[in-house]
């Protein structure tokens, strides 16, 4: 697995500093990676949705350790090299009081 592109945007959700799509191997996408600015540091979350009964659930996730990891290590050097925290905390809008994707699970 080869991940041939990586985008980012800057947003201010909580934890979250960057959203994130991937492109797998020129011919497959996955959109709405979150970084996350933790408390043991940076790490990539998978797209979720939020179930009735209040849980998240991962969309689409890898399924073992070596493709979470080779993911999360091309997302978090592409966010690196565009400047990292302080550079998307700076450039994230401020959110709207009443923007519902606040309440993505981070």
């Amino acid at each position: 697995m080869d991940i041939t592109k990586v985008s980012l945007r800057p947003v201010a959700m909580n934890k979250v500093v960057a959203i994130a799509s991937i492109v797998i191997d020129d011919c497959f996408v996955v959109h709405d990676l979150r970084v996350v600015n933790g408390d043991k540091g940076l790490f990539v979350a998978m797209p979720s949705r939020k179930l009735p009964s209040g849980e998240f659930r991962d969309i689409c996730h890898p399924i073992n350790t070596e493709a979470r990891s080779h993911i999360q290590e091309a997302v978090l050097a592409e966010f690196e090299a565009m400047g990292g925290v302080a550079a998307f905390e700076a450039a994230a809008p401020e959110p709207h009081p009443d923007d519902e994707r606040l309440q993505l699970g981070a």
